[in-house]
Parts: structure tokens; sequence; C-alpha cells
């Protein structure tokens, strides 16, 4: 039974404009040699000569993908899954930018931003412009922090050393437009399955995918750099190594026999041979302790990969096994995790918090686990409409003699949320502002304030907020619906001087949002 070809599901975004990891599509094909270069067709833009692309030119173009991905239905934001891998983004981010690696007008001009996608092949992929994709399944797979980190600074470095632009730059000017036609064809092809057929068989598919293969070399020089930068972050390279031998694993689970050029191939022997004699020159060490962080984020990813309800059943029923306790303490955790969260998915609330209490318990002893166990029973606890027990698992953060409480964003969606609940929009509201201040991009945190807004009945405050969820998503045309309707609300609606500051913050918003809008429409009339 085929799949529908949906951009996070089929990796078709990773075949097109990108390399996985493990297994870059037609990885062991011999590189072909690019086309003659032929006049560019009347009415489409140059994105770039003979040169490489401008990192403006490759940021528009991993806009165009990342909007896209924001409509999947697979797209996943998680604050708690998003959180952790956050955590070990930023200090990659700071170890490449020590190391030189990122020059500040990539710092700049890039996203640098990673997108979740529900999705349970092992696999993550870099875009254009600074967008990553991660598949929860990859995560699902790591024991620790180091391993996730060694994925992460390998797709780091294909942008930071524009590998993309450089291979673009190789081909004709025409390609960049050609590779935005497929990603647009393949959005269209995830509604319509005999439609993605005809595109996928397509020559000029097949054409596309052969000339966007990352060489060996570029390979090897993510590695190399990606080593070096997960290393400065200060991560153990061991990571890198146990990781390898994963995808290796992983490889043959992950060719499904779909059509040839999504298929995913395994490492080069070389790679992994190069990984375990950089391993072998360290000085040896004890084995470390089980990152049980690691192990119960890993737990989340496999259930919020939507396995299937049989799965579901299986993972919930494993705590209740004979031995069980017996088990080493990683492997409790873990399946304690799996359990109550499976539990939740099945709707056995009461169940569910049962077994996050023994998680909890179990866990008690490592600062790490326990802030997530206790995330788990505060997530579990509103999905049981108790949102005073969540706020009691939530306290609110110390703060500082004259600084602004500093909280995790986790804790602070959460506790929104449940403030919300418990008739304390106002306060949620007020937490929420500061860190929209500093995130203005963070959707999902720009909708919990549009619901706190509505409970307070500030209409005008919610629409401007709604339309900013649109905008964090660059779906232009419904941050200027949201703004449009906003600015009707005002004038029929006179209110006192704060929201006479909001409809001027409106009109601004509309105003870009508007100019935004046509560039888009612009943008995608050339590619029609």
């Amino acid at each position: 039974m085929t799949r529908k070809p949906q951009l996070f599901a089929r990796q078709a975004l990773a075949a097109l404009v990108c390399m996985s990891l493990a297994w870059p599509a037609g990885w062991a094909q011999a590189q072909t040699a690019a086309p003659p270069a032929e006049p560019a067709a009347p009415g489409l833009p140059s994105l770039g000569d003979a040169g490489d692309m401008t990192t403006l030119q490759e940021r528009k173009l991993g806009d165009l993908i990342a909007r896209e991905l924001y409509r999947d239905p697979d797209y996943l934001d998680d604050p708690i899954l998003g959180e952790y891998v956050d955590g070990i983004w930023s200090a990659l981010l700071a170890g490449a930018r020590t190391r030189g690696e990122i020059t500040p007008e990539l710092q700049e001009r890039f996203a640098w931003r990673v997108l979740f996608g529900r999705d349970a092949t092992i696999n993550a992929f870099s875009l254009p412009g600074g967008y990553f994709g991660l598949h929860t399944g990859l995560v699902g797979a790591v024991a620790s922090r180091d391993e996730l980190a060694s994925v992460l600074a390998h797709e780091m470095t294909h942008v930071a050393q524009r590998h993309i632009a450089r291979m673009l730059g190789k081909q004709d000017r025409q390609t960049p437009l050609l590779l935005a036609a497929m990603v647009v064809g393949l959005v269209a092809a995830s509604k319509n399955p005999d439609a993605g057929s005809a595109l996928i068989m397509g020559g000029q598919a097949a054409v596309i995918q052969q000339q966007l293969n990352f060489s060996r070399d570029m390979e090897r020089e993510a590695d190399r750099i990606g080593y070096g930068i997960m290393t400065q972050a200060g991560f153990a390279p061991e990571g890198f190594v146990s990781m390898f031998e994963k995808l290796q694993n992983a490889a043959r689970i992950n060719d499904n026999g779909d059509w040839p050029y999504l298929r995913s191939h395994p490492l080069t022997t070389q790679r992994i041979a190069d990984m375990q004699q950089r391993q072998q020159n360290l000085p040896r060490h004890a084995a470390p302790a089980p990152d049980l962080e690691a192990l119960l984020l890993a737990a989340r990813a496999r259930v919020l990969g939507r396995p299937g309800v049989d799965v579901l059943r299986a993972w919930a029923g494993e705590p209740d096994q004979s031995g069980f306790a017996q088990q080493p303490l990683a492997r409790r955790a873990s399946a304690l995790y799996a359990a109550a969260l499976a539990h939740a998915e099945l709707r056995d609330l009461p169940r569910a918090q049962t077994q996050a209490a023994q998680l909890a318990q179990a866990v008690a002893g490592d600062a790490r686990a326990a802030r997530q166990a206790r995330l788990l029973q505060a997530e579990l606890a509103l999905r049981a409409g108790q949102s005073a027990r969540a706020l009691e698992l939530l306290p609110p953060p110390a703060r500082s003699p004259g600084a602004a409480p500093q909280a995790g964003r986790a804790v602070l969606l959460l506790r929104a949320q449940a403030q919300i609940r418990g008739g304390q929009a106002a306060d949620a509201a007020s937490a929420l502002q500061p860190w929209l201040s500093d995130h203005p991009r963070d959707a999902t945190a720009w909708q919990v304030l549009a619901q706190a807004w509505a409970a307070q009945g500030q209409t005008l405050r919610q629409l401007r907020a709604e339309g900013e969820v649109q905008m964090a998503h660059m779906d232009y045309a419904g941050a200027v619906d949201r703004w449009r309707a906003a600015q009707d609300f005002s004038r029929q609606q006179r209110g006192g001087n704060a929201d006479l500051i909001e409809a001027s913050i409106v009109d601004a918003r509309l105003r870009e949002g508007r100019e935004l809008l046509r560039q888009q429409q612009e943008d995608e009339k050339k590619l029609k």
C-alpha cells in the first residue's frame, strides 16, 4: 500500500533540495555532468548567474519551501520536544560561531530554524536558507544528547558551508526555479497521489535529483566540520560514532521500495571508518551513565509520531508485564514515559497519570529527567482539566532582583494554558508578551496569547495575535485576513488609548503583510 507523498513523511524535500545525513537519494550513483546552459524562459526571474546564489536568494528559496512545510499535516510544534532540541541547537550555533564556521552575514541572513515532522524514518535534512528538517523517528532513536548533536551539527555544516548554493551555482540558472516548481508540485501531490505519480516519474524530476546530490567531498566536509562544531559546543565525540552505527542499521528499514529517486542509501564505509578513527585517537574514558532525559524525550517522539493504535496499546501495557520492576532504570523510565503518553493518546487519562507519577518517582534523582517527568505530569493534568494541579507542578520561575523571570518555553506555554483555563488569563498574557518580544516568530506562543486575549474579551488584541500566528508560518494571506478583520473591528468599536495603540500596530502590520503577500504572489506567478 503506497503512502501519500507528503513533504515530511515521504522525504520528498530531502530528496529534492537537501542531503539527508545518512542516505542521500542517488548517493551511490555517479555524479552526472550538468547539462549545457540554456537561455532563461521569458518572464522567469534569474536567481543567480553562473556563480553561486547569494545568501538573500538562498533564503528566499528556503522561505518558499518552509512555507509549504508549515502547511503540511505532518508538521509538529511540540513545546517539550522543541525546547529540548533548541537547547542542543543553540549550543551548536554558539560553537559554530566560535569556530568561525558561521559568518556574521550568514547568522543574520539565514533562519537557523529546526522544523519537526511526524515521520517514523530515522532522518534529518537541510534546506536552503538555514531551515532544517528533523523527523520524530530520528529523535526516537537516539540515546543521548551527543548523538542528536552529531546529526544537527552535520546538517548545520551543509548550510554553513553553502553546499546547496555551491551545487546550484554549477547548474543552469533555471534550476532554482525548477526546484521551487517541484516543491509546489509535491505539495499538490500530497492531496492527489495520481498527480504525484505523474510528477515524480517525469524525466525532469530525475534530472534535478541527479544535479542536487551532495558530492562525497561535501559529505566528508560536513562530517569533519560537524565533528569540530559539536566538540566545540561541549558534546562528547562518541555521539558521532554511535549515531553513524544507528544510521547504518536503519538504512535497510528506510529503503521501503518507493520510487527510486526517493530511496535511501547507506553510509559509505569510509565515512564510518573516519569517525571510528577519530574516536580511537581520543583518551579512553569510562562509559557514561545513561542519558535519562534523552531516553524520555525519545519515548515522547516515538509516541507523537503516531505509530498506530496497536503499537500504542503495546507500549501502554509494557509496565504491566512480569519482571518489569527488575529491568534497569533507563529501560523502565523510557517505558513508563511511553506508556503514560500512550495511555493519554488512547484517552485513558487516569492510567496515564498513574504511570507518570511512577515515572517521576523513579527518576527523582536525575534533575533533567525529573523536570521532564514533571512537564509530562503537568501536560496530563491539563488534558484532564486539572489546571490547578498543572500550576502546582509548574511553579513560577524564580526572579532575580531587577531581572525578568527566566522560564523555558515548555513551562511558559503549559503555565499559560493552565492560567487561561483557571481564570487567570491576564497573568498568562503578562507572561507571554515579554517572551514574544524576544521570539516574534513563535506561532504557538502567539496562538496561546490569542486565547488569553479572547478569554478577557479583548477582541482587537485577539485578532492581532491570530494574524501573528499566520505571519510566523509565512501565510501572508491568512495574516492579512486576520489583520483586516482587526482593522474593521477597531473602526466599529472605538476604545481607549490602549486600543488606539493596538490599532496603529495592526495598521502597520497589515501594510507589511500586504507587501509580503504581493511579493509572494509575484513569485508564484513566475513558477506557473
